[in-house]
């Protein structure tokens, strides 16, 4: 995690209407989209925007909706060169006070949709969480292409259950 302080988006559960959504979006400067970068280890984030609105839901329930836009830079796995992405995700958390509640000598598997409600909903936490969950795993220059190795066997010769049938026979001793 990076050092750099940044704002944070954060909202107090007790202060938001219960009776309609609240609206948010965030758009971080220069300094804090380079942070971003940083902290995410990625080259550079030239453009980044998060915007949705935090509605109340059933059973003391809170729900986050939101579109994430992004202009990131990573290095090419093959070449290191320079890869631009353009990334647009929908966001969609539902937190709720009930989540991750459990008996002492029981421990259930959570919902994957449900996340716990603390006193606060970070919606600048969320954005970093979606940006890193959109990152291209290998991000891979135009006509960048991994040459095989020349040692490398052939695809018919290659046989690793080969021996299997000796050894079982006795064969292989």
């Amino acid at each position: 995690m990076t050092q750099t302080p940044r704002s944070h988006n954060r909202y107090r559960v007790a202060q938001l209407n219960p009776r309609q959504a609240t609206p948010f979006e965030l758009a971080p400067d220069a300094a804090a989209r380079a942070a971003i970068a940083t902290e995410l280890g990625i080259s550079a984030l030239p453009a980044l925007r998060f915007r949705g609105e935090i509605r109340p839901a059933q059973s003391d329930a809170w729900e986050v909706t939101g579109k994430l836009t992004a202009k990131v830079v990573q290095p090419c796995v093959v070449t290191l060169a320079p890869v631009k992405t353009s990334l647009a995700e929908d966001v969609h958390r539902l937190l709720s006070p009930h989540a991750g509640t459990h008996e002492a000598d029981e421990v259930e598997m959570g919902d994957d949709e449900l996340d716990a409600l603390g006193q606060f909903i970070d919606v600048e936490a969320m954005m970093i969480e979606a940006l890193s969950l959109a990152l291209p795993l290998y991000p891979r220059a135009e006509g960048a292409e991994l040459d095989a190795p020349e040692d490398a066997p052939e695809e018919e010769g290659r046989k690793p259950f080969a021996g299997l049938a000796d050894l079982l026979k006795g064969g292989g001793k």
